[in-house]
């Protein structure tokens, strides 16, 4: 990554921090993108050449996921069945937060519930490889087929699911957001996604 690059991240992840900050004292809807602008140490010009609105500052921490789900079910090992390789990539994907900043990013999104549910995952070309990489560990054409693609739908659809239960219910002890999440995914998975052949392989692992 070059040096502009990464000055480019860390001005935006002083932005987006400063934003959950501010967010969490005084809600989504009463925090200007001055205000914003003027906790990060940044001109206005420089946050809208880094913030298209203040929506994405909160919704982008689970997009940019998506292209990290996508490298990690490549590098899962050919031998597991598809629906444990997919949710194992989201399940890491998911525990690869910092605790500090999950926590802070929950206390900030809690305050704008209109945005609950758009929360994704995954952006639509991501979406179409995961599916790609699926149909390649069942065996099946995606063309021709629709389980690669319900199998990705619903798993996302559940990951999706567990991280708005564990921003809805911060009170809750023992539900870290790995927890929520394995806990949908776990609803998808199962022997119907698999050969014979997988199942009596992998059957211990439900």
């Amino acid at each position: 990554m070059s040096l502009r690059e990464r000055q480019r991240l860390q001005v935006r992840a002083d932005i987006q921090r400063a934003a959950f900050d501010l967010f969490a004292r005084d809600g989504f809807e009463d925090v200007t993108t001055e205000q914003i602008a003027a906790a990060a140490g940044v001109s206005a010009s420089t946050y809208f050449r880094h913030v298209r609105n203040k929506e994405d500052l909160l919704l982008d921490p689970v997009r940019q996921g998506g292209a990290g789900i996508v490298t990690l079910l490549e590098d899962r090992p050919a031998s597991e069945s598809a629906d444990l390789a997919i949710s194992r990539a989201i399940l890491e994907r998911s525990n690869a937060f910092e605790s500090s900043e999950i926590d802070q990013w929950r206390a900030a999104f809690r305050t704008a519930p209109h945005l609950m549910d758009r929360v994704a995952l995954i952006a639509p070309e991501h979406r179409d490889r995961l599916v790609e990489l699926v149909a390649h560990r069942m065996h099946l054409d995606p063309e021709n087929d629709s389980r690669p693609g319900l199998l990705v739908h619903l798993m996302l659809a559940a990951a999706e699911f567990g991280y708005r239960q564990w921003i809805r219910n911060p009170q809750k002890r023992g539900a870290s957001l790995p927890v929520c999440v394995e806990g949908a995914l776990d609803a998808v998975r199962g022997s119907r996604w698999r050969t014979q052949d997988e199942d009596d392989t992998k059957g211990s692992d439900q």
